[in-house]
């Protein structure tokens, strides 16, 4: 039986009469049953397709929540992962961003604003560089920045960075805050970068993200851009849960 027949007599049941039902019904009588059914109840079409994008949303829902249970541990307190705010703070917001994202860019300040007004927050980045070459150029310098002590300071000027980020643009920035080039290319290969982009693609793929920016706050997975009193209202949701 096809996908679009299966669909389909997802809402039948209410249409054909109980002794068709009955009977041993092969494929082809399944077909003509759906489409009598159809030609008299066409409303059961999406009244399936509904019927079936709500089995389907169900069990994606289920699938995040039990990958946020087991690889929590992973997605707040990774060692490898920068921390930004309050490294002791009692929230954790963990972003997964790209540096050629505009919905990033877009956010930064709204993500700022928020731990400049609550100093118990701890920021967690994931660098998930899916938008090119130059993404992960750009997320490999900021990674390896961290050698240098720089990069808070690095991340918030690539974010503030007009055009895209390809390796001259990545490269100028670097300069104005003052990294060492040399230093940066080498450390740029070093293990812990490639470790780093490989979980936040690990992590990305369990939790159903599909894009940037994407969120995690206490037990809400929340993608795309969000303004900072909604971003404030999920802190607050995930502080109340902990208590």
């Amino acid at each position: 039986m096809t996908l679009k027949t299966s669909v389909l007599t997802l809402g039948l049941a209410a249409f054909i009469p109980l002794s068709a039902l009955a009977q041993d019904l092969d494929e082809a009588r399944v077909k003509e049953l759906v489409l009598e059914a159809i030609r008299e109840n066409p409303e059961i079409v999406m009244e399936a397709v509904a019927i079936l994008e709500q089995r389907q949303a169900g069990a994606k829902a289920e699938a995040q929540a039990k990958a946020l249970e087991t690889q929590r541990d992973l997605i707040e307190n990774d060692p490898n992962a920068p921390i930004l705010g309050n490294p002791d703070g009692d929230v954790t917001v963990v972003e997964f961003f790209d540096y050629n994202c505009p919905y990033c860019r877009r956010v930064k300040p709204e993500v700022r604003a928020l731990i400049d007004a609550d100093p118990n927050i701890r920021l967690v980045y994931r660098e998930w560089p899916i938008l090119g070459g130059g993404s992960v150029f750009a997320a490999k310098a900021a990674l390896a920045a961290r050698k240098q002590g720089k990069y808070e300071d690095f991340h918030w000027a690539m974010m503030g960075n007009e055009g895209r980020a390809e390796e001259a643009s990545v490269l100028r920035v670097a300069r104005e805050v003052g990294l060492d080039i040399d230093q940066l290319r080498t450390d740029m290969e070093a293990p812990e970068v490639q470790d780093h982009i490989a979980t936040s693609m690990q992590l990305t793929q369990e939790l159903g993200f599909n894009g940037t920016p994407s969120f995690v706050i206490g037990d809400a997975l929340v993608p795309g851009f969000v303004e900072t009193d909604q971003l404030a209202k999920l802190v607050a949701a995930a502080r109340e849960a902990a208590e």
